[in-house]
C-alpha cells in the first residue's frame, strides 16, 4: 500500500528580513525623487516610478519563503516555496540512504554532524521544539538536513529505517 504524507513550513521572518525590506523601500524612495530630476525623461517619469515601486514589491515579496515536504513511499523531497508562486526543488532522496535521523536537541546532534559543511534548512526557525536532522550523502557530498516532520512521517520513516531514528 502506498503511503503519502505532505507538510508545508512557513519561514519566520528574521531581523534580516525587516532590514532588507527596509533598504528596498528606502532604495525606491530615493529613485522616486531622482527620477524626475533626470532631464532626459520628459514624459516617463510616472512609468519608471511605478516600474521602481513594482521592483520593490516583488523583492520584498519574494522573503515569503515556505518548505513543502512530500514523503511517499519512503522517498522525501523538499521543495522551497517563493512569494507562494515559485517553486524549486531543494532535497530529494531516500530514507534509506539516511546515517541518522534525530531531533536537533539531542545527544546525537554531535559535533561532527554540525561540522558538515553542506547544510540544508528547510524549517521555520532553527530555534524551533520540532526541529530533526538527518546525515546523507546528497549530489555526491554528505550533507545534513535540518527539517520539521509530522508524526505521520516519523512513523512512516520508522517502517523502513527503525535503527536510524532516535528520539
Amino acid at each position: 500500500m502506498d503511503s503519502f504524507i505532505e507538510k508545508i513550513v512557513e519561514r519566520k521572518k528574521t531581523a534580516k528580513d525587516l532590514l532588507f525590506s527596509v533598504g528596498i523601500v528606502l532604495l525606491c524612495a530615493i529613485v522616486i525623487f531622482i527620477i524626475p530630476a533626470i532631464p532626459y525623461i520628459n514624459y516617463m517619469p510616472l512609468v519608471f516610478m511605478a516600474g521602481a515601486v513594482y521592483g520593490a514589491y516583488l523583492l520584498i515579496r519574494s522573503r515569503n519563503i515556505e518548505f513543502e515536504y512530500s514523503v511517499t513511499n519512503g522517498e522525501i523531497d523538499i521543495d522551497k516555496i517563493i512569494a507562494r508562486s515559485r517553486r524549486k526543488r531543494v532535497f530529494s532522496g531516500s530514507c534509506k540512504d539516511f546515517e541518522i535521523l534525530a531531533p536537533l536537541k539531542s545527544s546525537q546532534h554531535t559535533q561532527s554532524i554540525q561540522n558538515i559543511p553542506k547544510r540544508i534548512e528547510a524549517v521555520s526557525s532553527m530555534e524551533s521544539q520540532d526541529v530533526y536532522f538527518f546525515v546523507t550523502n546528497f549530489q555526491g557530498e554528505r550533507t545534513v538536513v535540518y527539517f520539521e516532520p509530522s508524526e505521520k512521517m516519523l512513523n512512516a520513516f520508522r517502517l523502513f529505517i527503525p535503527s536510524k531514528i532516535f528520539k
